[in-house]
């Protein structure tokens, strides 16, 4: 069993009996090996954010968020994006069964590594809110200890953030896909005005935020959903350190076929480098910081 936590695959309805094991070395072993409980159990630790599913974690330099960063990934998303790179993460069906404590410890061992590059932990996904108890209770444990944290979310979920819980929280990379609710609706299968709700909140509480648009051709990447979106954004400029124009790619699409699921972008390529230029403009037109 590789110790990366790539490979542990944990199915939380039991096949038989009333026992669930999750192989839980999926932070370089410092998690809870031989964790097995009951399923009565299980739902408990899962409601307190005893216990968490995360799907893989990784080490990366420049990528979600400043400095170095241990960018954690939880299993579980209530969009279905049709150019999610992640599609494994949408379920609750892969991943190891973590302890909160265990990840936390595994986390402040980088603390010199983040420290040195002004980095710090990354809660990714799927939708690290969708697992809102652990996610809370891990976010509070790594602030309290000194080290930077960032949350990588679509808002979508962002209402079942208190106040206390964003003081934990020092940047949010926010995901905006869609200026409109058709073309939201169309590649998420969900709403856009939760994550408009949660900007504004953002916003109002001068949250540092940066933004991400995935430019999808033939999806997200029309001259008024780009507006629709810039004209958004714009509105949190105060608070919006940065936006981040990110190229459509189909480096995901093994993994939908892997998992048994369509894949409706066999046929999309990717953007061009000027086509993402003219994008990046259009939010450049508005006064923001964009890359």
């Amino acid at each position: 069993m590789a110790q990366d936590g790539t490979t542990g695959i944990v199915t939380l309805e039991p096949q038989q009996g009333e026992r669930v094991r999750g192989v839980a070395a999926g932070l370089g072993g410092t998690a809870d090996a031989d964790l097995e409980i009951t399923r009565p159990e299980l739902l408990e630790a899962r409601r307190t954010g005893d216990v968490g599913l995360v799907h893989s974690w990784e080490l990366v330099t420049a990528v979600d968020g400043p400095g170095t960063r241990m960018t954690i990934f939880l299993s579980g998303c209530p969009l279905r994006c049709v150019y999610c790179h992640n599609p494994d993460t949408m379920e609750m069906k892969e991943g190891t069964l973590e302890s909160v404590e265990s990840v936390a410890k595994r986390v402040m061992r980088y603390r010199s590594v983040f420290n040195a590059s002004g980095g710090g932990l990354t809660l990714s996904g799927g939708e690290p809110l969708f697992q809102i108890a652990f996610t809370r209770r891990l976010l509070k444990l790594v602030h309290d200890a000194g080290i930077h944290t960032c949350i990588d979310t679509s808002g979508y979920l962002g209402a079942r953030l208190s106040d206390e819980d964003l003081d934990n929280i020092d940047l949010v990379l926010l995901d905006v896909k869609s200026g409109d609710e058709a073309t939201y609706n169309a590649v998420t299968k969900r709403e856009l005005a939760p994550t408009i709700a949660f900007g504004d909140r953002l916003s109002k509480l001068d949250k540092p935020v940066w933004v991400r648009f995935v430019v999808v051709p033939g999806h997200t990447d029309s001259e008024e959903n780009v507006n629709n979106v810039a004209d958004i954004v714009a509105r949190w400029s105060d608070n919006v350190e940065r936006v981040e124009v990110l190229p459509f790619h189909n480096m995901g699409a093994d993994k939908w076929k892997r998992i048994g699921l369509p894949y409706e972008l066999e046929d999309v390529t990717p953007p061009t480098p000027e086509s993402v230029e003219h994008v990046r403009e259009v939010f450049r037109s508005r006064g923001l910081t964009v890359f």
